[in-house]
C-alpha cells in the first residue's frame, strides 16, 4: 500500500503531520484524489506545493461537513470538476445515466453531482462568504463563453457566472496558477490579479480593459444562432498567445465576462520540470478498502510525452482546451520516468503507451507560429498537410528505441492515437516500419472517422485518399515485417453534415474493405467544439453557411447501425434506413448488399402503414434506388 505521507492532505491529521495549521489552498475535485500527472488537480497541487505553499485536497464532498475539513485557506478556495466535464461523466450521447464512474472509488456512479463545478463553488460560497474562490480545470474551460449545453438543450451563461467565483483559470494551469499564487503571496487580492494570461473574470463595464474584441452577449447568442455562430467564431480565431487579445462577452445588464489573452506553451524545459514533480502516481490509499480508482489502470504504466495538438479536429476540446501548440518532454525526461517505472514492483515490462492528444507530435507544426503565432483560417493537416508544415518523426524513432533498451521492459506501445496523414507525408519510412515491428500489439487504431469528404470537412479531418493510402503502407509495412496485425477505425456516425445516405456510403466502405467495427462512437456535442457550435446553430461558424445536423433519436440511431449493418439484430434497422436513404437495391443477396431480405419483416411493414394511412398504397417514394444504381441480387422490396 501506498505511504500516505508522501500524498497531500486529506484531512487535518494529515496537514499537522507536515506541520501546517492552517493551509493556504485548499483543492475541492470532483474526482478522487489519484497524485499522478495525468490527473490536472495532481498537476496544480503539485505545483503549489513545489512553490512553498501548504494545500490540502477535498474530493468528492457531499454533505457541508465535507467542505469544512480545513476551514477557510489562508489564499483561496480552488475548484475543478475533474478530469472530464461532470456532465459527459455522468451521460452518454444518448442522455442515459451511465452505470459507472471511472474516476470514483469501486468505480460507484453519482458520486459527483451534475455540473459539479457550480454546486462545489456555490456550497463554498455558501459557508464561506469572504472567501476568495477560484474555479478551473476542463470543465470550466471549455464552459469559459456562453456556450450551448447538450443536456440542457439551451445557451448557459459563463460558468464563472453560474459559479459565483472570483476568477477563473483556463487551458493549462501551471503557469497561470503559479502567478495567482505568487500574487497572493505578495498580499494582493483577486481582483488584483486580472491582468495575468489564461483567466476570465466578472466585471464593469468601467473595468473593462482598453485593448479588446467583443463577441455577441450572452443574451444575443442564447436567442439568434447566427449571432452565437459568430460569436464562436471569434473565440477560437484569438486563443493564441502571440497575438491573442482579450475577448469581451456582456452578461446581463451590467456584467461583462473578460478572457485574457492565452498564456504561452510551456517551454520543453518548463514540462519536464512539471513531470518531475513527486507524483506518487497512484490513488490515495484511503481507496484501497473501496476497490480503488479504475481511472489509474490506463495512464499508470502509459507515459505522457506531448501536450497540444495541431490536428484541430472540430470535435475535439484539445484545441480550446490545451491549444494548437504542441510542446513535448525531453527525452531523458522520458526515460527517466521510464526507467522508474520499470522498478515498480506492480510493473509487468509493458509500457502501454508513449504518447498524448497525438502520439506521434513532437514539435510545433511550424517554425512560423513562434514568431507570428497560428494562423486563423486554415488547420495545419486538414483537408491536406500545410507546405510550410515540418514532418519530422526522427525524436520520436529515437525516444521509442531508448525505452526499448531499458531494462526490465519488454515491449513499449503505441496507443492513444496517431495522425496516419502526418505518417504518409513524412518522406522517411522509418517511423512506420518501427511502428509496425516494435509498438504495435496486433491491432492498431486509427481515426479516419468517416470517408464522405464533405463530412470530413466539417469534422477538419483529412479526406478518406489519405486513410486509404495509410492502409496501404501500414499492411505493406506488416507484410514485410512478417507480423499479422490488423488496424482498427474509429468511425463517428450522426456528426453534423452527415445525413443518411453518407452514413450509408460509410457502410459500403466498410463492407468493400472487410471492415467490421464493434464499437461506433455517436458524436457526443460536448461544450466549446467547434461541431457542437455547428450541432446547436445549423451554421458552419467558418464560413456561416447551413449545415445539416441529424438530432432525432431515430436517424442517430440509423446511422449507428448503419455501421454494424453485419449484426443480425440490427437487420429490420438496417433496412428501415435503407428505404428511407432510398438504397432498397442494397436489400438482397447480391454482393453489394448490406442486409439479406426479410419478407415477414416487410409484411409486417407495409400492413402497418396501410393501417396508417387508410389507403393509397403507391403514395411513398419511387420504386428501386437513385437512378442509375445497380439492383442487388435477390428480391428488392418496396411499397406497394
Amino acid at each position: 500500500m501506498a505511504d500516505r505521507s508522501k500524498f497531500l492532505p486529506v484531512n487535518m491529521a494529515d496537514a499537522k503531520a507536515r506541520g501546517w495549521d492552517t493551509l493556504d489552498f485548499v483543492y475541492v475535485i470532483g474526482d478522487a484524489y489519484v497524485d499522478h500527472p495525468s490527473f490536472g488537480a495532481a498537476i496544480i497541487s503539485r505545483v503549489i506545493e513545489a512553490m512553498g505553499f501548504s494545500i490540502g485536497i477535498i474530493s468528492q464532498p457531499v454533505s457541508k461537513k465535507d467542505y469544512q475539513v480545513f476551514g477557510q485557506p489562508r489564499y483561496s478556495f480552488l475548484v475543478t470538476g475533474g478530469n472530464i466535464d461532470s456532465m459527459v461523466a455522468h451521460y452518454t450521447a444518448a442522455k442515459k445515466k451511465r452505470s459507472d464512474d471511472a474516476y470514483t472509488p469501486g468505480g460507484r456512479a453519482g458520486r459527483r453531482p451534475d455540473r459539479a463545478t457550480i454546486v462545489y463553488s456555490n456550497t463554498l460560497r455558501e459557508l464561506y462568504p469572504n472567501a476568495a474562490i477560484i474555479i478551473g480545470g476542463l470543465e470550466a474551460s471549455l464552459r469559459r463563453f456562453a456556450h450551448y449545453d447538450y443536456w440542457d438543450d439551451a445557451v448557459r451563461p459563463s460558468i464563472l457566472a453560474d459559479a459565483k467565483a472570483d476568477l477563473l483559470l483556463y487551458g493549462m494551469g501551471e503557469k497561470t496558477i503559479a502567478q495567482v499564487a505568487e500574487a497572493f503571496r505578495e498580499g494582493k487580492t483577486v481582483k488584483e490579479m486580472r491582468h495575468i494570461r489564461n483567466v476570465c473574470y466578472m466585471a464593469k463595464q468601467w473595468e473593462l480593459p482598453e485593448d479588446y474584441v467583443t463577441c455577441a452577449s450572452c443574451q444575443k447568442v442564447a436567442e439568434n444562432k447566427l449571432a452565437y455562430a459568430k460569436a464562436h467564431q471569434i473565440q477560437m480565431r484569438w486563443q493564441d498567445s502571440v497575438y491573442g487579445k482579450h475577448i469581451v462577452q456582456k452578461h446581463g445588464l451590467e456584467d461583462y465576462l473578460v478572457q485574457t489573452p492565452p498564456m504561452p506553451t510551456l517551454t520543453r524545459q518548463e514540462l519536464d520540470a512539471v513531470f518531475d514533480l513527486p507524483f506518487q502516481r497512484a490513488y490515495h490509499p484511503d481507496y484501497e478498502a473501496q476497490g480503488g480508482v479504475d481511472a489509474i489502470q490506463e495512464v499508470e504504466f502509459s507515459i505522457m510525452q506531448n501536450r497540444g495538438c495541431f490536428g484541430n479536429c472540430n470535435f475535439c476540446a484539445i484545441t480550446f482546451h490545451q491549444g494548437r501548440q504542441v510542446v513535448s518532454r525531453s527525452e531523458d525526461s522520458i526515460v527517466k520516468e521510464a526507467q522508474a517505472m520499470a522498478r515498480n514492483p506492480r510493473f509487468k515490462g509493458y509500457i502501454h503507451d508513449v504518447g498524448g492528444p497525438t502520439a506521434n507530435f513532437r514539435y510545433p507544426s511550424c517554425k512560423k507560429q513562434l514568431e507570428h503565432g497560428l494562423c486563423q483560417h486554415r488547420k495545419c493537416l486538414a483537408p491536406k498537410p500545410c507546405p510550410n508544415m515540418e514532418i519530422d518523426h526522427t525524436e520520436y524513432v529515437e525516444l521509442l528505441r531508448r525505452l526499448r533498451a531499458i531494462k526490465g521492459v519488454k515491449k513499449v506501445f503505441v496507443r492513444s492515437g496517431i495522425r496516419y496523414d502526418y505518417v504518409i507525408a513524412d518522406k522517411n519510412p522509418t517511423f512506420l516500419q518501427e511502428l509496425v515491428e516494435h509498438h504495435v500489439s496486433g491491432q492498431l487504431k486509427v481515426a479516419p472517422e468517416h470517408v464522405v469528404d464533405h463530412v470530413l470537412d466539417k469534422m477538419g479531418k483529412p479526406h478518406v485518399q489519405d486513410f486509404n493510402k495509410f492502409c496501404k503502407a501500414f499492411y505493406a509495412a506488416t507484410k514485410k515485417a512478417g507480423k499479422e496485425q490488423y488496424l482498427v477505425p474509429y468511425l463517428m456516425s450522426s456528426h453534423p453534415g452527415c445525413t443518411l445516405q453518407d452514413a450509408v456510403e460509410l457502410a459500403l466502405y466498410l463492407k468493400k474493405h472487410n471492415m467490421r467495427p464493434e464499437q461506433v462512437q455517436d458524436f457526443y456535442p460536448t461544450p466549446g467544439t467547434t461541431s457542437t457550435c455547428m450541432f446547436y446553430t445549423g451554421l458552419d461558424p467558418e464560413t456561416l453557411k447551413p449545415v445539416y445536423v441529424p438530432k432525432t433519436p431515430e436517424e442517430k440511431y440509423m446511422q449507428r447501425t448503419l455501421l454494424q449493418y453485419y449484426k443480425p439484430d440490427n437487420r429490420r434497422n438496417v433496412i428501415e434506413a435503407l428505404i428511407k436513404a432510398r438504397r432498397e437495391d442494397l436489400i438482397g443477396n447480391g454482393p453489394e448488399c448490406l442486409v439479406p431480405a426479410d419478407s415477414q419483416y416487410m409484411r409486417q411493414r407495409r400492413q402497418a402503414q396501410q393501417t396508417r394511412s387508410g389507403a393509397n398504397r403507391n403514395s411513398r417514394g419511387r420504386a428501386g434506388g437513385p437512378k442509375g444504381q445497380k439492383q442487388g441480387r435477390g428480391r428488392v422490396f418496396r411499397d406497394k
